[in-house]
């Protein structure tokens, strides 16, 4: 559990604030300070209820897709592991974290968690009551035990500029830690260019298997066939399935229209994202792959973060064709 393959060489010196958007500074600045309190903070020892508590920082991350959420959330595991060491940081998604405390149980996991310095949740989820609930439980006991906590999570695309974004459900969701926790709003636009790039048009079938031919780690399957195995392999298992893969080929891609397909093709998409493994789409690529009905419904802001990194992964399949 630490930053993703695609973020490894992410530090608050690499991000490019926007200067049309000034909180993009702010969020980059005040986590730099973030980093230094972890960094600096002494553990208390076996007699600190002598001493008084010590305000352990607890940010929350809050902003649209695409606006370097993900890239701020990692340089500060970076800079907090280069000063404290390997150990000191634990990173993963919320479903990483819920997966863990299904393979673990819940006491082990905060026991292992709470030797930690810090703890990154990437895209809190806020759509399954139990697992936030779970989760809520989970970041209290690691805050009670001193653990600095940082988050993030999505707006939808047409919640932007009305100036409410997700944090009033995180706050309401995680309840008791409410007050702990820091709020950086992250305005921007997504710099993947979803809408546009999105509207691309899908490659033939045909030149879909071409660009993988002769690629080595470049696999080829059928959509239908692909679908079908996710649904033997457990989502924690995912990021498994590509090791090794370099290029990823698709042939018949169309929409569909059972949630539970499309919600494990999430969680696919987020590994090949995790991992820059660009993809191939034959067929109608991602054009209206998830319903109009999805889109609308309460696994929402999934989906929209799905087609964003799956349209930036497709683009960058499309010039290794040229």
């Amino acid at each position: 559990m630490v930053p993703p393959p695609h973020f490894s060489t992410a530090r608050f010196s690499t991000y490019r604030a926007n200067p049309d958007h000034p909180s993009q500074a702010r969020a980059l600045g005040r986590l730099e300070e973030i980093a230094g309190q972890v960094a600096g903070a002494t553990r208390r020892g076996p007699l600190s209820f002598l001493r008084r508590k010590p305000t352990v920082p607890a940010v929350y991350l809050d902003g649209g897709f695409g606006v370097g959420k993900t890239h701020l959330l990692t340089s500060l595991a970076h800079a907090v592991t280069a000063e404290l060491g390997d150990g000191a940081v634990v990173y993963g998604t919320f479903v990483e974290y819920t997966n863990l405390v299904g393979a673990l149980g819940f006491l082990p996991t905060v026991e292992a968690l709470a030797e930690r310095r810090l703890v990154c949740i990437d895209e809190f989820e806020l759509d399954d009551a139990g697992d936030t609930t779970l989760m809520s439980r989970l970041l209290r006991e690691l805050a009670d035990r001193g653990v600095a906590l940082a988050a993030t999570s999505n707006t939808l695309p047409d919640a932007l500029g009305e100036g409410r974004f997700a944090a009033e459900d995180f706050l309401r969701e995680i309840q008791a830690l409410a007050a702990r926790f820091e709020v950086l709003r992250v305005d921007g636009d997504d710099y993947r260019h979803r809408d546009t790039v999105t509207d691309a048009e899908p490659l033939p079938d045909a030149e879909a298997v071409a660009g993988a031919d002769g690629r080595e780690g470049a696999t080829v399957d059928a959509f239908d066939d692909l679908v079908a195995h996710l649904a033997t392999v457990h989502p924690s298992r995912y990021g498994a399935l590509l090791d090794g893969i370099s290029l990823v080929a698709l042939t018949g891609v169309r929409p569909v229209t059972r949630q539970d397909e499309a919600l494990r093709l999430v969680v696919l998409v987020d590994r090949l994202y995790d991992r820059d493994v660009p993809v191939l789409l034959g067929g109608s690529g991602e054009h209206g792959l998830f319903t109009p009905e999805m889109l609308a419904g309460g696994y929402r802001k999934k989906y929209y973060r799905a087609l964003s990194r799956l349209g930036a992964l497709a683009e960058t399949g499309r010039r290794l064709l040229n």
